[in-house]
């Protein structure tokens, strides 16, 4: 009987055991909640550059305020996925969108996402291998400019600011396609694509208009562009998180970290106009 009770006693006790470890992998998402070394832990999804550049030059900043910053560097096709992934708690945070681009993502996808604050301007520009200024371009030059629904608009729209097309009136919502150019100032033909590809066909264009981050990381100096947003460019990058967390302490330390001078004097002294402060 003793020899009963106690294999009955340790298979409880292994039972107890397992329910615990059960309990403990089911909600793996808190990860802000999470203690790492006795820090919290914070995981940060972001564009190369200058997103992972700013976030690592913070990292120590935030390593003493007890945050550990945890960066996962997208790939091209990272972008697409991880608004999905910080809605379902795989990441805390991301950083790599501006707040139109993100309306369009809630409104398409129902997301329950917000923004934790504005960190940078990236104006986009146009960009030429065969040319070195605006007046060069030729009548029906070609052009490539990104397809995805804000960053057309900020490129039909710098086109139109220089002189090339007139858009149709009462465009609402940083939002609109070839189809609403009205007329052609001067005469140029437009080719829509994934702005990851724009980058690898350039040559195949007299002119294209893409992302600072994209003409950064593909190491092209970003003062060449023929022309470009201003610096009262809408289209500050955000950080991004649900809306439940967007006073969550470690999203505000990362936020502050980020909105500091230090940061302001290393953007400047680093990307020379290329990435502009916005805050």
């Amino acid at each position: 009987m003793k020899k009963t009770a106690a294999v009955i006693a340790a298979a409880l006790a292994l039972a107890l055991v397992f329910s615990g470890c059960s309990q403990t992998v089911a909600n793996p998402s808190s990860s802000s909640t999470a203690a790492s070394g006795g820090k919290t832990v914070l995981k940060v999804a972001a564009d190369p550059t200058p997103h992972v550049e700013l976030l690592n030059h913070v990292k120590a900043k935030l390593a003493e305020e007890g945050i550990d910053l945890q960066i996962t560097t997208l790939d091209t096709n990272g972008d697409a996925l991880v608004n999905e992934q910080v809605n379902n708690g795989e990441f805390d945070v991301n950083f790599m969108q501006h707040q139109p681009y993100l309306d369009s993502v809630i409104s398409e996808k129902g997301y329950d996402l917000a923004s934790a604050g504005k960190i940078h301007v990236e104006p986009i520009g146009f960009y030429s291998t065969k040319y070195k200024a605006k007046a060069d371009i030729p009548a029906n030059a070609t052009v490539a400019i990104p397809n995805d629904t804000t960053n057309e608009y900020r490129a039909l729209k710098i086109l139109e600011d220089n002189g090339f097309i007139k858009l149709k009136a009462g465009i609402k919502n940083y939002s609109a396609t070839v189809q609403d150019i009205a007329s052609y100032t001067k005469p140029i033909k437009i080719t829509e694509l994934d702005s990851a590809q724009i980058i690898r066909v350039r040559d195949q264009f007299d002119g294209y208009i893409t992302n600072t981050n994209k003409i950064l990381d593909a190491g092209i100096d970003a003062s060449s562009a023929l022309f470009r947003e201003g610096a009262d460019s809408p289209y500050a990058n955000i950080l991004v998180t649900k809306k439940s967390r967007v006073n969550d302490p470690a999203v505000v330390k990362l936020r502050e970290a980020l909105q500091s001078d230090d940061v302001k004097a290393f953007i400047k002294e680093k990307y020379k106009g290329a990435v502009i402060p916005a805050f």
